[in-house]
């Protein structure tokens, strides 16, 4: 929860669910089963070597000969164990991704006629999984097969020597039973060795990778909890942002002030749009010195304390498998009915709501399934404004929406915006005429900033997405 964007990119959601079940497990079983049957051997090994060692020095020693063979043997063993289960444990995984992705993607793939075909990429993903737990299960095989032998080896010696001592009349044959019966005891916890071994190498296996992801730290500098933001206006000073693992600057050196009103955010694919809105969203960490909100640069504030500034909405309407009241009241749980309503209403969606059986308490479905895309981009629309927060950005959320609609939602909105900040991203000419001011991205370098009425005139990208506009929407009318 507290991590940035930049480590759900490097972990998918499947890997940390598998560290969250499967890794979990395997620590659960060598810190129970394997802890307790490691010290109930360690304790009976003790008390047998004792009573044996009163017994008789000499054979007890004869009969511990053949314990380095084992000890050699589950070092070498253990740690082939220790790099074949560490390659399972990403095989699972793997196919933990590939099956979650593939559920949550189920209908795409109906829609493409694709399901045999991901059944065999599965398939394959699975035979690879067998091979690998295969090579795992030799490890275990050798391990109680081995033990075993060491025992029995132990057993024969003291036969031989043990009795040769009983016809000396070294020892009696009531020591030699004893001797034999302690040297039994002690055979369980050598056969108990390589269970052990396998449980505790799975368990430190899937606990150095559990480590291996809490170890991961947020590139979000904490800041300060004492420094509060002195106002709700960014900044941006030669800002510049290159993703982890890439060698590619999304945004070049953009200096701009946004101060309320409405910015509205164009260019063309790949530009960095989405790139600067999830900057100023605080998902991705800047540079110190780039990126201010009021006079305070933001890596000296807590990111808790900017996020609960900004309202967001994605690109992809993000919703829950829950009623429609929850999700649009999710980051104002306070709201009342009549608010709620109001911010439907705003977003041009409440008329669709009543219309469902249960309206305001329709389940919508994992991912908002029941919607479609303009319902599911209206609703996170509504759920964005009803936090009524200071900042607001809008990441091409009206795409799916048709052109009436639209004109509507931005008519609602002007009230809703008054006194805000509002980032508005969008391709469409329409939404764009309606802002204070429009940046225009090219290539992450910022290519034109003013009034419409006056950027239209001379930037040739916007220029020409309003006469492409103009065209379509001639021949929709003809």
């Amino acid at each position: 929860m507290s991590m940035d964007g930049s480590f759900f990119s490097k972990y998918s959601t499947g890997s940390i669910m598998a560290h969250g079940s499967n890794d979990l497990a395997a620590v659960q079983m060598a810190c129970g089963m394997g802890l307790v049957a490691a010290i109930d051997a360690l304790v009976m090994s003790v008390a047998a070597i004792a009573f044996m060692l009163d017994i008789h020095v000499g054979l007890t020693l004869i009969a511990l000969l053949p314990m380095p063979i084992l000890i050699l043997a589950t070092r070498f063993l253990s740690q082939n164990l220790h790099h074949r289960f560490d390659r399972v444990q990403e095989q699972f995984s793997g196919m933990t991704e590939f099956a979650r992705s593939s559920i949550s993607s189920i209908r795409l793939l109906k829609a493409y006629t694709l399901e045999k075909s991901q059944s065999r990429r599965f398939g394959r993903l699975g035979k690879e999984y067998v091979d690998s737990s295969i090579r795992v299960a030799i490890i275990q095989g050798l391990l109680f097969p081995i033990a075993t032998l060491v025992g029995s080896s132990a057993m024969l010696i003291v036969l031989y020597f043990g009795g040769r001592l009983v016809i000396l009349e070294t020892i009696s044959m009531g020591d030699f039973v004893a001797f034999i019966t302690y040297l039994y005891m002690l055979i369980w916890p050598m056969m108990a060795v390589g269970w052990v071994v396998n449980l505790s190498q799975r368990g430190v296996t899937s606990l150095r990778r559990i480590f291996l992801l809490l170890s991961e730290k947020s590139q979000l500098p904490p800041g300060s909890t004492d420094a509060q933001p002195t106002s709700s206006l960014f900044e941006l000073r030669n800002l510049s942002f290159t993703y982890p693992q890439s060698k590619r600057r999304i945004l070049d050196a953009i200096t701009l002030t946004i101060t309320p009103g409405i910015l509205g955010i164009t260019g063309p694919t790949g530009c960095g749009k989405t790139t600067l809105c999830q900057v100023l969203a605080r998902i991705y960490p800047v540079a110190n010195g780039t990126l201010f909100l009021g006079k305070t640069d933001v890596n000296n504030i807590s990111p808790e304390s900017v996020q609960e500034l900004v309202s967001y909405v994605s690109q992809e309407a993000l919703l829950f498998s829950s009623s429609l009241h929850e999700n649009i009241a999710f980051g104002n749980a306070d709201a009342s009915m009549d608010l709620i309503i109001k911010a439907a209403k705003a977003a041009a969606i409440h008329d669709e709501i009543i219309v469902f059986p249960e309206g305001y308490e329709s389940m919508i479905g994992e991912k908002g399934v029941t919607l479609s895309g303009g319902q599911r981009g209206r609703v996170a629309l509504a759920r964005a404004i009803l936090c009524d927060r200071p900042i607001i950005i809008i990441d091409d959320g009206l795409a799916a929406v048709d052109t009436g609609t639209e004109q509507e939602i931005i008519e609602n909105l002007t009230p809703w915006f008054k006194g805000k900040s509002v980032i508005w991203v969008s391709q469409r000419i329409k939404q764009l005429a309606g802002t204070d001011r429009v940046l225009v991205l090219e290539d992450g370098k910022v290519s034109g900033l003013g009034p419409y009425d006056e950027l239209v005139q001379h930037n040739a990208f916007l220029g020409e997405i309003r006469r492409r506009q103009r065209l379509q929407g001639e021949k929709m009318n003809a």
